[in-house]
């Protein structure tokens, strides 16, 4: 559409077709008197299909730039399905001796299920405002979807976590409990990967090993979308276009021995007793599974506290911190209470 002085109908029509910037501008028609108009974007699937390969490359770039964390502590498992059972828990087959046959570990049916969560993030674009070429006014919003695609598996991973003092994992207790049962010499014990108090919740994990605390399943990716066909009900009604992310994720509980929660103060003490515990954590049977504390996880209020226990090199009163680079820090809100 042309708005101020009338051109020729098909100078009119190059011009917005061949303009080399492709937005609203103003040009000079082309008579003696220098008047000029004002040209605007035209809508078409190319203009659409332009608008939204530019926000896609913003929403790119905010996915890729912004920090996370929960593939550090997370083992990713893609689905098939709308859920998946991991009967597996709870095993962990180890070498032995092999003195006459070969002895089979059946894999207990524990029948630990993890269910798939839909999740979206929706913006909506008037047709005005891609006629008007005003689509930069909405990049902060497009960036902003990227970074909370991003993070979202933080929010889940880290999320859980915090609720794992009341959330049972595989065996039935919660995944943070001192009554967790272990079965030696053909008997029951309770084995604790908690410590009580009322100070802010920390976590101690070992994430070295190929089964981790927690599994993050992907049944399907986060993924940017569009709805800007003009033919769609959507459109036609309400002369707007959609941009959106959607996926379908979850995060649930793995094995709890890679995993140590406290509300005890984060000192010296109780970070060594936390460490001690672990590494003294058996399998059924009996066995040492060789746990290996390897990430500090706090939430903002004890970033202090951390600072101090694994990064300086004196103790308090003196003396060198023994602790000095034993695990990795994580510090996130996604853990604070």
């Amino acid at each position: 559409m042309l708005v101020g002085c009338p051109v020729r109908p098909a100078v009119a029509a190059a011009l917005r077709l061949t303009h080399p910037r492709g937005v609203a501008h103003w040009i000079h028609d082309g008579n003696p008197s220098g008047k000029r108009v004002l040209q605007q974007r035209l809508v078409n699937s190319e203009t659409l299909a332009l608008a939204f390969k530019g926000f896609k490359t913003v929403y790119s770039e905010a996915w890729l730039d912004a920090p996370s964390h929960g593939e550090k502590i997370a083992m990713t498992i893609p689905s098939a399905s709308r859920d998946e059972t991991y009967g597996w828990l709870g095993m962990f087959p180890q070498l032995r001796e092999w003195i006459g046959q070969r002895q089979v570990n059946s894999l207990k049916a524990h029948g630990f299920t993890i269910t798939n969560r839909k999740f979206e993030s929706t913006v909506s674009v008037k047709r005005d405002d891609v006629s008007d070429d005003r689509l930069g006014v909405f990049k902060p919003f497009v960036s902003e979807m990227g970074v909370s695609a991003k993070r979202h598996p933080d929010e889940l991973i880290f999320g859980l976590l915090k609720a794992g003092f009341d959330t049972p994992c595989f065996d039935g207790t919660s995944f943070f409990s001192g009554n967790h049962p272990v079965e030696i010499d053909g008997k029951r014990q309770a084995t604790s990967n908690f410590q009580a108090g009322t100070d802010p919740a920390w976590f101690l994990l070992d994430t070295s090993r190929a089964v981790r605390p927690i599994i993050f399943q992907k049944r399907e990716d986060y993924e940017f979308q569009s709805l800007d066909d003009s033919n769609s009900p959507h459109v036609f009604l309400n002369d707007e276009y959609l941009y959106g992310v959607r996926a379908r994720v979850n995060a649930g509980f793995g094995l709890w021995q890679p995993g140590f929660g406290a509300k005890a103060p984060l000192n010296e003490e109780n970070y060594a007793a936390a460490r001690a515990a672990m590494m003294g954590f058996k399998s059924d049977g009996g066995r040492l599974l060789g746990v290996s504390p390897s990430v500090l996880i706090v939430p903002p209020q004890l970033e202090s506290a951390r600072l101090h226990l694994l990064n300086t090199e004196i103790k308090d009163g003196g003396g060198s911190n023994p602790w000095k680079g034993t695990a990795e820090l994580i510090v996130t809100p996604y853990v604070a209470a």
